[in-house]
Formats: C-alpha cells, sequence, structure tokens
C-alpha cells in the first residue's frame, strides 16, 4: 500500500509540474516589462516578433521562429515574442491556442490596452502591420524591422550577420 500511494504522490507531482511549466509559456507584461527584457539581453542579438492568433502570417513563421532560437541560442540569439492579442484573452484563447499548436513556444502577452504602447518600446512609428519583427543588435540599437512573413532562411541570414558582428 506505502509503494502505491507513492507512485500516486509521484504521479500528481510530476502532473502539477507539466503544468506548471505550461504555464510559464505565456507571460503578460506591460511596455515597461518589455523594456526591462530587452535590457536584460543586452549584449545578444534579440529578434522581437509581435504577433497574433488571428494573424495567419504570424501563425506561419513561428515554426521557423522558434526552430533558429533552438539552433542560435549558443550564438548569443533571444527570441522575444509578444502576443498582440487582447490580454482578457490569455487564458480561454492564447494559452490554449499556443499549446495545441505550438508546444514549447514561449510568449508574452502584452497587458496594454494600445498596441502602439508596447511596440513604441521599439518603433514609435510602428504602422500596425502583423507580423512585425525588430531585429536588436548586441548594442541594443534597432538593426532592421522586418514586416510580413519571412521565411526561416531569411530570418537566418538577417540573425547570422548580426551574430558575427562583434
Amino acid at each position: 500500500m506505502p509503494l502505491r500511494l507513492a507512485g500516486i504522490v509521484t504521479v500528481a507531482w510530476l502532473s502539477l509540474n507539466v503544468t506548471t511549466l505550461a504555464a510559464e509559456t505565456l507571460t503578460q507584461i506591460d511596455a515597461n516589462d518589455l523594456r526591462a527584457e530587452l535590457d536584460a539581453l543586452h549584449g545578444r542579438v534579440v529578434l522581437v516578433n509581435f504577433w497574433a492568433t488571428w494573424c495567419r502570417p504570424c501563425l506561419e513563421e513561428i515554426p521557423a521562429l522558434m526552430e533558429l532560437e533552438t539552433q542560435l541560442r549558443d550564438s548569443g540569439f533571444s527570441l522575444v515574442a509578444v502576443s498582440l492579442d487582447e490580454p482578457d484573452g490569455a487564458e480561454s484563447l492564447v494559452r490554449p491556442f499556443m499549446e495545441k499548436w505550438f508546444p514549447g513556444f514561449t510568449s508574452f502577452l502584452s497587458i496594454e490596452r494600445d498596441r502602439d504602447d508596447m511596440v513604441s518600446v521599439i518603433d514609435a512609428a510602428w504602422n500596425e502591420i502583423l507580423p512585425t519583427s525588430y531585429l536588436v543588435a548586441r548594442d541594443g540599437s534597432i538593426a532592421e524591422r522586418i514586416q510580413g512573413k519571412n521565411s526561416a532562411e531569411a530570418f537566418a541570414a538577417k540573425i547570422q550577420s548580426l551574430i558575427q558582428q562583434p
């Protein structure tokens, strides 16, 4: 009997940890939090990707971004994905969507009511096109604004050129 109880406790503990890990893949942030995140990544090449569940081109490029993050992480690259879906939909829409279609994808969810408030952390002249990505050089400067769906190869070439710069 004690062995069976230990097994149940172990399964319950594993279930709790899997739920906790899933919950950590979507974190709500505001504009100040995004600034702090970018400051913390100073010295790395960063791709900030703004996306939404209703944006088909966004969803088509997410697998490529996930792959690049895995391949280039050790070379000094970081992906910062930010969903611009409505903040009220985090639990009912965005999290289940990510778990179904992009398990393992880590993203922030903007809690700013106005999308411009979030994107203006990087680009005050954003024209509200999604997806929009910003390639940030190691020194924190914006190297490039990338709008519309891009291929893995296009992203990789741009990222690699910045990684190779001192």
